[in-house]
């Protein structure tokens, strides 16, 4: 559904737009750094970085510098116990991490990326940089290839043409074609396995999750570290955990 500009409200379009400039690399930016980000005036960046301290969204730092405070956190809180696919999945995924003692993580598309909906780590340590609300790209990941498999011809070539396949690492798949007859063996198969594409050391597999319309809705993903795991050995004995768990939680939510 297309919304016309006469339809929607432009300063909470501004006040979003400044808020997603603080991230991992511009966590502390000022005044300046935001008004060029979003290529807002300084006035008006100014306005709305004081309505938003006003809210108790940021607070500033000294220097025109300005940080996200912690209540930031609760308008994620407020999606994470009104999802559906959160709260069933959680406990699933609990058990996941019990069963194969990997990592377990919960996702979904968001325009162009993969979004972490939940995480439940596992005791030994894996150095993936990630919790609720993290965004990675979704053409080296096994869980973004879940998700990118389920969507329209059309979609996939549209983001393959928005955002091409940038290598992350010297493994990630950066051919089209070849990206294509990946996507088409991980909807043959149902479940996707990338072995260091996104980050040297990871392995990854995942399962779509769908909705009671069959609509995958998901991805559960469990991953691992190359010490500890080979990838032949991921898909004998962790992925039919993986893809079980994650009908499991279709079959809970009505699919």
């Amino acid at each position: 559904m297309q919304i016309g500009a006469q339809d929607r409200i432009q300063s909470i379009e501004r006040g979003f737009a400044v808020l997603l400039v603080f991230d991992a690399e511009r966590r502390n930016p000022s005044l300046i750094e935001i008004a060029k980000a979003t290529q807002l005036s300084r006035p008006a960046v100014r306005r709305i970085l004081l309505t938003l301290q006003h809210l108790g969204y940021v607070r500033p730092t000294g220097g025109s510098h300005w940080e996200l405070t912690p209540r930031v956190l609760t308008i994620g809180q407020h999606f994470t116990t009104s999802s559906a696919v959160v709260a069933v999945s959680e406990p699933h995924m609990s058990r996941l991490v019990e069963e194969t003692q990997e990592s377990a993580s919960l996702s979904a598309m968001d325009g162009s990326d993969v979004v972490y909906l939940a995480r439940v780590p596992a005791k030994h340590v894996l150095n993936i940089n990630a919790t609720a609300g993290t965004r990675v790209s979704a053409h080296a990941t096994s869980m973004g290839r879940v998700l990118l498999a389920a969507q329209p011809p059309e979609f996939v070539e549209q983001y393959l043409a928005e955002h091409g396949l940038r290598p992350l690492t010297r493994h990630t798949v950066t051919n089209p074609d070849q990206f294509r007859n990946t996507l088409a063996r991980v909807r043959e198969r149902g479940w996707s396995l990338v072995s260091e594409e996104r980050e040297i050391g990871l392995i990854a597999a995942s399962a779509p999750i769908r909705n009671h319309t069959g609509q995958v809705i998901a991805a559960l993903s469990s991953s691992t570290s190359t010490g500890r795991m080979s990838p032949d050995r991921v898909e004998r004995d962790l992925v039919p955990v993986l893809v079980r768990i994650a009908n499991e939680i279709s079959k809970e939510l009505g699919a």
